[in-house]
């Protein structure tokens, strides 16, 4: 069995790998928006090497938000794991729309400013989506580990499959 922080570890690595392929796309096929792994190099004052961005997105979605989510996802309202991841996800990007986008500094000579508006509009509205779409993967995965856990609890001598 593992525990609320492995579980969040796990879904986190998840939920970071899906919002990559969506970032990737974005990067490949648009830019629709200023990139999360960019706007994250910006904000380590290192704005030409984006594989600084993208170590700090992987980082922060599977080591930081994961677990933060498997500690809180049982005092979170609503009533599924998807609901919670998105509650979290959209809580995590207010948090650092408020607190952390002021301080950055510059995307494409203006200040990056509140909620990363500094960007264009379009870049909230993708950051918005992307964590949504997070939160999703998060609370989904997270979730079915439970499921999975409770299953093996429930079957006295039993092991894990895998």
């Amino acid at each position: 069995m593992m525990s609320r922080v492995q579980k969040g570890v796990v879904a986190g690595l998840a939920a970071t790998i899906a919002v990559s392929v969506l970032e990737v796309a974005n990067m490949m096929l648009g830019p629709w928006a200023a990139s999360f792994p960019r706007l994250l190099s910006v904000m380590l004052q290192m704005p030409d090497t984006i594989a600084i961005g993208w170590a700090a997105h992987f980082f922060i979605g599977t080591l930081v938000l994961g677990p933060a989510f498997g500690v809180l996802c049982p005092r979170l309202p609503t009533d599924t794991p998807e609901s919670k991841g998105i509650v979290f996800a959209i809580g995590a990007f207010i948090l650092m729309g408020l607190t952390i986008a002021p301080l950055v500094g510059m995307v494409g000579g203006r200040p990056v400013g509140l909620f990363f508006m500094g960007a264009g509009f379009g870049t909230f509205a993708w950051m918005i989506a992307t964590h949504a779409v997070y939160g999703i993967v998060l609370g989904n995965v997270y979730g079915r580990l439970v499921q999975r856990d409770k299953r093996v609890g429930s079957m006295p001598g039993a092991a894990p499959a895998h």
